[in-house]
């Protein structure tokens, strides 16, 4: 104990403490936990930079040196919402609102971050999409992207992005064309003609059903008329002379009271009277 009165700890325990704090430095710079989702990429300081030799580190708790440094990415599928302005065909201004899908090459992480740094997004992936969405729109009118194109400049995008991306360690995953939007007067215009057009496709239906019920009645007339003149030609009057013979004969099994004169007609055929 001090002269003053105050505790004085033992000239051996000064080193312990300062070797404490320094391996407790020692080990918080040494040691980096990885969450779900992300792998790292180290970093050496005294052997070659960045290791692009080795697998990304996984998730999970690791032990580094602590001059080295690991840097973490994302390797879930991540999504890129892009809003552009691109020319049509005719040069008329189209806004274009896409979601790209996209994820790093996990098995390339080293080479990502070595030749495109942690802001590979704005490095390489919009640039990529903004120029292929410029290419493709660019071959199409207002009325093909309004009425009927979206999917096939959906496919063409995509395939021209992803062809951009092959060589730049990231995949791309699907591309969606969410909205095109047309300038007011185009659209309207549109709009007008693709309904002038449905009208008339419905007039025209209308024309075809009422030519087919037409013929269809033409052709029922013409069976009637043609079974009508066969059967005509088939009732001969000796034909005739028996069917009245048989219907005669039928009607004189009849219960009632009555007289059948035969041969008695104006045609030659039964007369039947009773007294009804």
């Amino acid at each position: 104990m001090s002269t003053n009165g105050q505790l004085q700890l033992p000239k051996t325990i000064m080193p312990l403490i300062l070797l404490g704090i320094v391996l407790i430095i020692f080990i918080s710079k040494s040691t980096i936990n990885i969450d779900a989702g992300e792998a790292g990429v180290l970093w050496k300081r005294f052997d070659g930079g960045v290791v692009v030799d080795q697998p990304a580190l996984g998730e999970g708790f690791h032990v580094v040196a602590p001059w080295n440094n690991v840097v973490v990415y994302e390797v879930r599928q991540q999504e890129l919402f892009e809003k552009m302005k691109v020319l049509s065909s005719n040069g008329l201004d189209i806004i274009l609102e896409t979601s790209a899908w996209f994820v790093p090459d996990y098995n390339n992480l080293g080479k990502l971050h070595q030749e495109k740094g942690e802001n590979y997004l704005e490095r390489v992936i919009k640039p990529a999409l903004r120029s292929a969405a410029r290419s493709v729109v660019g071959r199409y009118t207002p009325e093909q992207l309004y009425a009927s194109k979206r999917d096939v400049i959906q496919s063409e995008i995509f395939d021209e992005t992803k062809k951009i991306l092959d060589n730049q360690y990231v995949q791309l995953n699907e591309l969606l064309v969410r909205d095109v939007t047309l300038p007011a007067t185009i659209k309207d215009a549109i709009e007008r003609k693709l309904k002038q057009e449905q009208e008339s496709l419905e007039y025209e239906f209308r024309l075809v059903t009422a030519s087919k019920e037409a013929q269809k009645q033409i052709i029922e007339a013409k069976g009637k008329a043609d079974a009508n003149r066969i059967l005509s030609a088939s009732l001969t009057d000796k034909i005739l002379q028996d069917k009245g013979i048989e219907a005669t004969l039928e009607l004189a099994k009849s219960p009632n009271s009555k007289v059948v004169i035969v041969g008695s007609s104006k045609d030659g055929l039964p007369l039947i009277l009773g007294n009804n």
